[in-house]
């Protein structure tokens, strides 16, 4: 089953980008000739993502409903009269990854969905794995030179993820979790019961762990550049 959602967080109070992001969130910030968030949505068009929620914190979402409104500026892959759907959802304080996507839950209704952390930068086409995907997860991955900045992720010769550990100080790997993931209908589930870490947040880590213990944790090499726009030297 292809998938037709998205879920892009774009939550978060960007401290490390002050004082730019005391005039507004640092996904509306510009990245060259557009808005950060429009670089995520062209991408997710591009990959034939055609509904979008877009979670923020109260007191952005405005400025993002001025910015993006609702899926107007962009038109799907296929030109088949449809037309791009984007809609809105408030994480009323960071309390983690985990915690923004569970705010989609009704939006996502049973069905695959891909999560984007929306201060990343992708040039790989992700649409022959959004076509493609069937069931498990998916995370994308990267190698990189300094991967204790990190999620670390473990991958055996078949691209089954085996582990994945948090900004490790010996790292087993070069290869990091980059923001965006797909799930099946499972996700949900997985979040049952979850506590917050020692951080105060709903870890997306926690979740992805569940799918490496049924081992259907796929890994997919980025070829292309990435980074975040989290600082401004990245």
């Amino acid at each position: 089953m292809a998938i037709r959602k998205a879920v892009i967080l774009a939550g978060g109070r960007g401290t490390r980008l002050l004082p730019l992001t005391q005039a507004t969130n640092k996904h509306l910030l510009p990245l060259y000739d557009k808005p950060i968030i429009w670089h995520v949505i062209d991408k997710l068009v591009a990959a034939g993502i055609t509904r979008m929620m877009i979670v923020t914190s109260p007191e952005h979402v405005g400025d993002f409903a001025r910015s993006v409104g609702s899926g107007e500026h962009w038109k799907p892959k296929k030109d088949d009269g449809g037309q791009i759907q984007i809609t809105y959802g408030i994480q009323n304080k960071p309390s983690g990854i985990a915690d923004g996507l569970y705010i989609a839950k009704d939006y996502v209704n049973g069905e695959p969905c891909l999560l984007y952390l929306g201060d990343n930068y992708i040039e790989d086409d992700m649409g022959p794995y959004v076509k493609s995907f069937e069931s498990g997860a998916t995370v994308f991955l990267k190698k990189v030179l300094d991967p204790k900045r990190f999620g670390v992720a473990t991958v055996d010769s078949g691209g089954t993820v085996l582990a994945i550990e948090e900004k490790p100080t010996k790292p087993a790997s070069d290869l990091a979790v980059v923001g965006v993931y797909l799930y099946d209908e499972t996700v949900f589930d997985k979040m049952r019961g979850q506590k917050p870490s020692a951080r105060g947040e709903y870890e997306i880590t926690k979740v992805n762990q569940k799918y490496i213990s049924e081992g259907t944790l796929h890994a997919v090499m980025l070829k292309k550049k990435w980074f975040d726009v989290g600082t401004f030297n990245s």
